[in-house]
């Protein structure tokens, strides 16, 4: 479950940057954005494609840019230097839920230990919720697409966000305890992992975000996007767990494949 507090906190936090933006007369536009999510974690092997392509979830966002390239007080366009006609600011928040599998070699049919059956049982979820901003940087010139000199405009980006994160676990081993299902014993998780490896509790962090992509125009006031993002957190219990092994030698991390529409409020 969402934690409401830490939503009205990051709603408040966009709408005060918005606002105070706003005031320096720039152009605003608007969008939505959602795709598939690759999550990169703790869970299975490291570095194999079932885990990479298994751990898989959707995610959904609002966008808003800050387009320095055209004024909305004057309804004319800003003064023509490079930093205003190749760069956008693009403040976010975002939702992405996936559900984690442990996949790969340790669990295939052939492992008939109780380590494998342990690690068949403990399955999840990553729930993260986000506010950030990123800095756009085009290429091409922003004011010559805006104008259809062009109808694609590759960009890239870089920022920072803070994510509240929300894990779920979930096991079914059955220890022979009768205690099937209590994420608090560890005979029910993977005996190599130290106590305490597993931890479903709510917590924050920041991230580092960058992307690339493009801009399709569609309208004089609507473009299409399509962008590719890495996300790196600052955090290793994002998903829940964090083990001791040796192969652990990341925080957890995502992918974002997501499409958007964008429109320009003025």
């Amino acid at each position: 479950m969402l934690d409401l507090k830490r939503l009205a906190l990051a709603l408040c936090v966009f709408a005060l940057w918005q606002t105070s933006h706003s005031q320096l007369g720039f152009s605003h536009e608007i969008g939505v954005i959602t795709g598939p999510v690759q999550f990169r974690s703790d869970f299975g092997s490291r570095q194999d494609e079932r885990t990479n392509f298994g751990n898989s979830g959707i995610g959904i966002g609002l966008v808003h840019y800050i387009n320095f390239s055209y004024r909305a007080d004057c309804n004319c366009y800003s003064t023509d230097t490079y930093f205003n006609d190749h760069f956008k600011l693009r403040n976010e928040i975002s939702w992405n839920k996936t559900k984690l599998e442990h996949l790969g070699r340790w669990v295939q049919p052939d492992r008939t230990s109780d380590n494998a059956d342990r690690l068949r049982g403990h399955t999840g979820y990553a729930k993260n919720l986000d506010i950030g901003t990123q800095l756009e940087f085009f290429p091409l010139s922003i004011r010559s697409f805006q104008a259809y000199g062009y109808r694609l405009a590759p960009f890239v980006s870089l920022g920072i966000h803070y994510t509240s994160f929300n894990p779920e676990v979930i096991t079914t081993y059955d220890n022979g305890t009768n205690d099937v299902g209590n994420i608090g014993d560890p005979n029910n998780f993977y005996s190599n992992w130290a106590p305490g490896s597993v931890d479903p509790a709510p917590g924050s962090t920041w991230s580092t975000v960058a992307s690339v992509g493009f801009r399709y125009k569609v309208g004089k006031l609507s473009d299409l996007m399509l962008d590719l993002r890495w996300q790196y957190y600052f955090d290793d219990w994002v998903d829940g767990l964090n083990h001791n092994l040796v192969d652990n030698k990341n925080n957890d991390w995502l992918l974002w494949l997501n499409v958007g529409y964008i429109y320009y409020l003025n």
